[in-house]
Formats: C-alpha cells, sequence, structure tokens
C-alpha cells in the first residue's frame, strides 16, 4: 500500500515537498486554508491592476529548473524566466542615484564614475562572496544539517578546514567596510542582510553568499509575476497527483506517544504516515500540536524573530519613466533603521523604501500608463504595538519620501490601495508574530539554529518552508521541500 503523506500549507515548500513525493510514488493530501495555493507568493487583482503579494525577485531559477527535470517535465511548458538586465535602481538622500546592473563590467562601470570606489572593489567582493557560496553554498542550502551523513564528505571537510574563508566571525557590515570606502556601496550590500530578515550590523558575514547569487549567477522575473511560479507548482503538484484541499484549515496535530498520528480538519480525524508542516515552527508547535511542549519547541520559541514588513500595493494613475522593475530609496541612517526594527520594535521614521513595479515588464500587471506599485518597508515583529498608529505614521512618512524623492504629489495619483501589515502577514500565511523569516539571523551560529527538517522529539514530523531549514527566499524554501522529500524517501529504502 502507498503510505500516505499530509502536507500542511501551499506555499512555495509545501508545493515543492508534494510534488517531489507524489512524484516518488507517495500517497499525498495538501491542504491549504486560503482560497489559493502559493502561500506568502500570492496575487491581489483589482481595477485592472495585479500585484505579487510577497517575493518580488527570482534568484537561483536552477532550483526550480531541477524540481521539474526531476519529475520528467519541461519547464518552458508551465513557466517563462526572464533574466534582469537591471537589478534594482538605487537611490540615496544626497540625490545619487546607483544602478546595479546583473552585468559585472558595466555595474563596475557605474561605480567607477559615481562612487570613490572602483570596479576593481567590486571584482574583489564578488569573487570573495563566490567564495563563500563554493564552500558554504552546497553544505548549508542543499543538505540536512541534522545529519551526520551531510558532514561525512570531502567538501564538508573542504568547508571546515576553510572555515575562515566562509567569513563566519566578522559582520556583515565590518566584512563590506573592509572591501568599500565608499559608504553608498556599504549600505548597498548590506542590504542583503534583509533577504532573510537580519541586522547587517550583527548578522555574521556569511550572508555575502547572497550578492553572489544576485550578482554572479543572475537575477530574474517570471512572466506574469512572481505568482506564475504558484500556480506553475500547483499545476505541476495535480498532474503528479497530489490532492489539493484549498480553503481547508488544519486545525490540530494529533499525537500519541510522540508520534504524529492524524490532523484534524473540518471536525474530521484523517490518518497519515508521516505529516509535513509548511506552516510556520511556531506556529505549528504552538497551535497545531496541542497540550505537548518538547525542548525542541521551547529552544525554537526563545530565538528572536526575524523582522517583518508593511506594503502598500498602489494603483497609480501615471507612468514614472525615472524608476525600474525593482527600486530603493535608502534611508539616512541606516544603522538607526535597524536599531529601530530590533531594539526599539517600531517603524524608522526614515524608512528604506522599497518599490517593485512589476508592469514594467509584465504590461498586463496595470491599465495603459498606469503602474502598479508593491511600496514595502521594514517593519518590527509583532510585540504590543498599536498598529493602526504604526501603519498610519510610516504611510506618512513613505508618502513624504517619495514626494521628495521624485517631486511629486504621490497622494493624488493612488486610485486603488490595499495594506497588509504584520498583523495581515501572521494572520494570511500563520508567520508567528509576523514574521516573515521565522527566526533572525543575528548570531554567528544562526545557520545551526534554525529548525531542522526533521523534528528531533516528535516522530514522523517534518518541517519545509522559511521558518524551516535552510532559510525564507524562493529558492530556499523549494529547496526545503527537495531536503524534507529526500529524508522521508532514504527512511522508506
Amino acid at each position: 500500500m502507498k503510505k500516505k503523506i499530509c502536507v500542511i500549507g501551499a506555499g512555495l515548500g509545501g508545493l515543492s515537498a508534494a510534488i517531489r513525493l507524489a512524484n516518488k510514488g507517495f500517497e499525498v493530501d495538501l491542504y491549504e486554508q486560503n482560497s489559493t495555493p502559493g502561500g506568502k507568493a500570492g496575487e491581489i487583482k483589482e481595477m485592472g491592476y495585479r500585484f505579487d503579494t510577497g517575493p518580488s525577485l527570482l534568484t537561483m531559477p536552477q532550483v526550480i529548473k531541477d524540481l521539474f527535470s526531476e519529475c520528467g517535465e519541461n519547464i518552458d511548458d508551465y513557466l517563462s524566466i526572464n533574466r534582469l538586465e537591471l537589478i534594482c535602481k538605487y537611490f540615496y538622500p544626497d540625490g545619487s542615484i546607483l544602478n546595479g546592473y546583473s552585468d559585472q563590467d558595466k555595474f563596475g562601470k557605474e561605480i567607477d564614475e559615481k562612487t570613490s570606489d572602483s570596479s576593481a572593489s567590486l571584482n574583489k567582493y564578488l569573487t570573495y562572496c563566490k567564495t563563500i557560496y563554493e564552500l558554504a553554498g552546497d553544505l548549508f542550502l542543499t543538505k540536512d544539517p541534522s545529519s551526520i551523513s551531510t558532514y561525512l564528505n570531502s567538501k564538508a571537510l573542504k568547508t571546515l578546514l576553510n572555515v575562515g574563508k566562509i567569513d563566519p566571525f566578522r559582520t556583515i557590515n565590518k566584512a563590506n567596510e573592509s572591501f568599500f570606502k565608499d559608504q553608498r556601496l556599504v549600505q548597498l550590500f548590506n542590504r542583503y542582510a534583509t533577504y532573510n530578515g537580519s541586522n547587517p550590523y550583527l548578522a555574521p558575514a556569511t550572508l555575502n553568499i547572497i550578492p553572489h547569487v544576485e550578482y554572479n549567477q543572475g537575477s530574474f522575473i517570471t512572466v506574469g509575476g512572481i505568482y506564475s511560479i504558484s500556480k506553475a507548482l500547483s499545476k505541476l503538484a495535480e498532474k503528479k497527483g497530489v490532492n489539493i484541499f484549498l480553503n481547508q484549515k488544519v486545525d490540530e496535530i494529533i499525537l500519541e506517544k510522540k508520534e504524529v498520528k492524524a490532523i484534524k480538519v473540518n471536525d474530521k480525524i484523517i490518518k497519515y504516515d508521516k505529516i509535513i508542516s509548511n506552516v510556520d515552527v511556531n506556529f505549528t508547535f504552538k497551535n497545531l500540536i496541542k497540550n505537548f511542549e518538547s525542548r525542541e519547541s521551547k529552544r525554537y520559541e526563545k530565538k528572536p524573530p526575524s523582522f517583518s514588513g508593511l506594503v502598500f500595493y498602489w494603483g497609480i494613475k501615471k507612468e514614472f519613466p525615472e524608476l525600474e522593475t525593482h527600486n530603493i530609496l535608502f534611508s539616512k541612517d541606516y544603522k538607526k533603521e535597524f536599531d529601530d526594527l530590533f531594539e526599539n520594535k517600531t517603524i524608522h521614521n526614515d524608512p528604506t523604501v522599497y518599490i517593485y513595479i512589476s508592469s514594467k515588464l509584465n504590461k498586463d500587471d496595470a491599465p495603459s500608463e498606469k503602474e502598479n506599485w508593491f511600496v514595502m518597508v521594514n517593519a518590527p515583529h509583532i510585540q504590543d504595538q498599536n498598529w493602526d498608529s504604526e501603519v498610519k505614521s510610516a504611510r506618512k512618512n513613505v508618502v513624504k519620501k517619495i514626494n521628495n524623492f521624485f517631486k511629486t504629489d504621490i497622494e493624488s495619483l493612488i486610485e486603488f490601495e490595499k495594506i497588509m501589515s504584520p498583523v495581515d502577514i501572521q494572520d494570511r500565511t500563520g508567520s508567528y508574530l509576523g514574521s516573515i523569516y521565522g527566526i533572525s539571523s543575528n548570531d554567528k551560529f544562526a545557520a545551526f539554529m534554525r529548525q531542522s527538517n526533521k523534528s528531533k522529539t516528535i516522530k514522523n514530523l517534518y518541517f519545509c518552508g522559511g521558518s524551516a531549514h535552510p532559510g525564507g527566499g524562493i529558492p530556499l524554501v523549494i529547496l526545503s521541500g527537495k531536503i524534507v522529500s529526500d529524508i522521508i524517501e532514504s527512511e522508506y529504502q
């Protein structure tokens, strides 16, 4: 008889695990509380505008291609992926602008002409980032960190013998200051700490693996926006025989002597051999597993959460040729911004503003001569704030900042608005305290602190998604699904 697997949550990690296990011959049921799959990678469609709700950039597309290849499918039948020539346009308070080109020579020329640094500094820095990736990437991104076999190979030994080269003892900021003297470039590369919800003034420089992924390997966007990835994986899941149940909220994971046995959904008890939670780890332990506490759950609960986000989805009745698909309006005091996020638990009064306009590339995402603005600022995780007041204040500061940078009256151009606060993120996606990335990585041992993909205290319980190993972001959550499926397959061999 086929072994029955339950996956809770149809985010990209859950879809990845479900697809792979179904492809290996398991019977897989996938439950999603929302009306559409994708988790954080959802979409909003109103008044002729379409918005991606969460992730806005694709890196490491090979991870998705490998998933389709593993299933004997041609990804081109499901997705169209385009490389970005200009990854991001950076606007600074002093009025200067830097274009982050994907072509290293072109980006280097930009640095030569506009900063006190040089293309040689950039090349040296990206070579350093590449070294970290080559030493640590395979070990930390594609393997189960709790398995001894992960470390019993020549590649792992090489990493351990060259631990200094993965730079775990400096902070991101300290490392970046050693490569660049122009503070605008330091700020630009410090920003990559936000890709996993961390503070560049505390997080280990090992995370400088991220610029390598974005600049050396390339940055991409899919035709139809990031939500097209969710749709493609959902389509592949159905083709592989995954049973997807939408609008089905799992209320409980039922245990028997520290072993998962079933789930409770719509007052029905359904038995399974193994259960995978693609829901936030803390939410799983606190809300789905009733009357059971373990050292594992208590340990994870004590870890400081990553920050959250505040997003304004704006339909803008004008085109802004000075903006690109991805844009950053930097704050004047970056360190103070992170101090406010992590220490004061508030949104900085001069926040860095990210503006993602997918209609620059996908014209169908907005009406003619209009644009769909995804406007995001970093926000603290939920901790007794008055969110009505926080949102109102942040919106005022964001509007003021945009008006100052572009000499406009953006308020008069907004004809559609929807807001997603940390509270909304928690309610919609089950992210504990609205934390987008689970725990923060503000510690040199953070890579070893994430929830492992197999529970250490509850038999036949597994985790994938952004709060589990290896972390948040499209490629990493898809890899988390692969790690889980590999673990489960190995247990039946």
